[in-house]
């Protein structure tokens, strides 16, 4: 079993099955007896995701269970879960995308943003590309590995990284980069006196830009907080709003960060071991990345919609759809594992049905004209 599997089974077995079904034999349980668990994950408010996986688990581990005559009755079958609304993504153009570009506090953090819209890579293949994947005469990447954060108890080692030689569905893949792209990478490479077996985006280079963007931020005027319980109001960006709004925003809770920290290295606050946000190879935690650039970028950027990293994958499919790129070559561009997949990304930008209403239009005038 995959490591990442393994945790969220681990996690959803803890949470929502075990408390139930542990202590139960398993001939005793029966379709009713799921049925109701489900009807109570949902009034207790769990996600009809969260149901239909940890309903999946369940069932699996049914199914070993009839298959291995420890039971003659598979209590899942038969037993529905909540449906599973479908999500209209929003999808960012191409003028946000490149709102969000300008608002990166740095060279590196603009490259990695610029190279993942390129080229549509998954969170783990991204950081952990280095430039021994990319052929810079060809401008060929190839994508092998793929890099897991793990809670350390799940990892073989107990870090916090874990390296697979392979990507999702196990199959490795080439697509092209483009030449500005190629030639911004290579300049990169040079510039920072990458290795070919180094990350080529490692923590260390964004830390830079985090560390001054929290700089820049103590000497702006970012506002006033909402008044507090007596009507008092705070500025942002302070311990004081922080503890006394009580605000947390993205700039009061850095305020308050940097304030804890600076007393622990004074040896104050019964200061515990420091835990590293990256690990010795430099690859770039999710969640450091969202906090320290991602979300300050979006503040400053004002976006009338929330955007993920991950999204840039999604725009990356649905420009490449729109601008009319082979459905076959983005799908193998993207690792989908079926052309349904793909699909999903048909029509998703605004403007996507504007010739079916030109059409529309064409032909209630040519109607209104006979």
């Amino acid at each position: 079993m995959e490591a990442r599997t393994r945790e969220n089974y681990t996690y959803y077995l803890g949470k929502h099955i075990l408390p139930v079904f542990g202590t139960m034999r398993l001939v005793e349980i029966l379709p009713v007896d799921v049925r109701e668990w489900v009807t109570d994950l949902k009034n207790a408010g769990v996600s009809p995701t969260v149901i239909r996986s940890c309903f999946a688990i369940l069932s699996a581990v049914f199914t070993t269970a009839f298959n291995d005559q420890l039971t003659a009755l598979h209590p899942c079958r038969g037993v529905k879960t909540p449906p599973v609304p479908k999500k209209m993504r929003a999808i960012v153009t191409p003028s946000q995308f490149d709102e969000i570009h300008a608002r990166l506090p740095n060279e590196t953090a603009r490259l990695l943003v610029e190279t993942d819209i390129e080229t549509g890579l998954r969170w783990g293949e991204l950081t952990e590309l280095r430039p021994a994947d990319i052929d810079t005469f060809s401008r060929v990447l190839t994508v092998s590995r793929v890099v897991l954060e793990l809670v350390p108890k799940f990892h073989p080692e107990g870090g916090r990284f874990l390296i697979k030689q392979y990507p999702k569905d196990r199959e490795h893949r080439r697509l092209k980069l483009n030449s500005h792209v190629t030639n911004a990478i290579t300049a990169h490479i040079k510039t920072n006196k990458i290795g070919r077996k180094d990350l080529l985006f490692p923590l260390g280079l964004l830390d830079r830009a985090a560390a001054a963007a929290d700089a820049t931020s103590e000497t702006l005027d970012l506002g006033l907080t909402e008044p507090n319980g007596v009507g008092r109001v705070y500025r942002h960006g302070t311990i004081t709003a922080y503890s006394m709004a009580p605000c947390r925003c993205e700039h009061c809770r850095r305020a308050y960060a940097v304030y804890r920290a600076t007393r622990r290295a004074a040896g104050k606050d019964n200061p515990r071991t420091p835990r590293s946000a990256g690990d010795p190879a430099g690859h770039i935690p999710r969640s450091w990345f969202r906090h320290h650039i991602w979300q300050p970028t979006l503040t400053a950027a004002d976006l009338p919609l929330q955007v993920r990293p991950h999204d840039l994958r999604h725009a990356h499919a649905s420009w490449l759809l729109a601008g009319g790129a082979d459905l076959q070559i983005v799908k193998e561009r993207l690792g989908h594992g079926t052309i349904t997949t793909t699909e999903q990304y048909l029509h998703t930008l605004n403007g996507a049905d504007d010739t079916a209403l030109s059409a529309l239009s064409s032909i209630r005038g040519t109607r209104r004209g006979s």
